[in-house]
């Protein structure tokens, strides 16, 4: 729902419902879950640059979510670009929102024009209309993550969302060179949104490695290949995995273009000394599939620091 240039989001499970039914007593009540989740996840590989974090409902990945939330270092962040894959649009290659914050359930998260004017004038990026933001969940179910960690300075930061769409190598590598500059700059954080393997006939993939075990240790086996690769910040060897697997890791594109930036300033020698370091922290499956009819989506969590 547009209201003067606001986006009104709507609650953040797979029911959605007008914000007029969110309570303040419901707001806080989101508030203490987020904070119990970020509370028992460890601090092991911060303060992250950049983070990859899952965008399904909360009750299903809200806990591997906070992994690579309580990476951040709040205190220095002052900009937050949150890269999310269309689902719903066929996008060639990058939009921009057309509101001018977003309403959350905690605050509202103002957007930051004068960074969407600098990306604007590169002439890569499009304009998304109201529809498509509301509909999209991948940016949206990371705002109320966004809000708790930067609460003590909400007026002191702003948000970039980008709707990545479906991006040949080539322009993965063009996006990560118009973005690098924006990484390698310690007051930005960038937030990659993604699950990973989608499996069952319902999504049209049951890959099932036998020798790897049953089919959710096979999935899991699948998904921490191209963990591992990631990793490694290796933007062609992620390109090859997702060739020779198929694997339907949802963010893929905007995961490429986070490994071309990153690979973009290690080329470069844009680090002044520093080295790039990319973990993952945490990782979850929504059901243990066992048989051809059961589903499940994996989710796992990452932090990139500069070392």
């Amino acid at each position: 729902m547009l209201e003067a240039g606001i986006l009104i989001l709507e609650d953040f499970n797979f029911s959605p419902v007008s914000l007029d039914s969110l309570t303040s007593q419901r707001s806080k009540e989101l508030g203490r879950q987020l904070e119990g989740w970020l509370s028992a996840a460890d601090l092991s590989h911060g303060p992250a640059r950049a983070i990859i974090a899952p965008h399904a409902g909360y009750q299903y990945c809200g806990a591997c979510e906070a992994y690579a939330y309580r990476q951040i270092s709040p205190v220095v962040v002052q900009r937050v670009f949150i890269l999310g894959p269309s689902h719903h649009v066929r996008l060639a290659g990058c939009a921009l929102s057309s509101a001018t914050k977003y309403r959350t359930p905690l605050y509202d998260l103002k957007i930051d024009m004068q960074i969407y004017a600098e990306l604007e004038s590169t002439g890569h990026f499009e304009r998304m209309n109201m529809t498509v933001d509301e509909d999209e969940h991948s940016i949206e179910m990371h705002l109320p993550y966004i809000a708790k960690v930067m609460e003590d300075y909400k007026d002191k930061f702003t948000i970039v969302p980008i709707l990545v769409g479906s991006l040949s190598p080539e322009k993965e590598a063009l996006y990560g060179r118009i973005l690098a500059k924006y990484l390698a700059d310690p007051q930005n954080l960038i937030v990659v949104s993604s699950d990973f393997c989608h499996w069952g006939q319902r999504f049209r993939y049951t890959f099932h490695e036998r020798s790897w075990g049953q089919i959710y240790q096979s999935i899991e086996a699948l998904d921490r290949k191209g963990m591992d690769i990631i990793e490694t910040l290796n933007p062609s060897a992620f390109t090859e995995y997702l060739k020779k697997y198929g694997n339907t890791i949802c963010g893929r594109h905007p995961i490429g273009v986070l490994l071309q930036a990153a690979s973009y300033l290690i080329k470069e020698g844009d680090l002044n000394g520093q080295k790039l370091s990319m973990k993952f922290l945490q990782y979850a499956q929504s059901n243990q599939c066992c048989n051809m009819s059961d589903s499940s989506v994996s989710y796992a969590s990452a932090a990139l620091v500069f070392e």
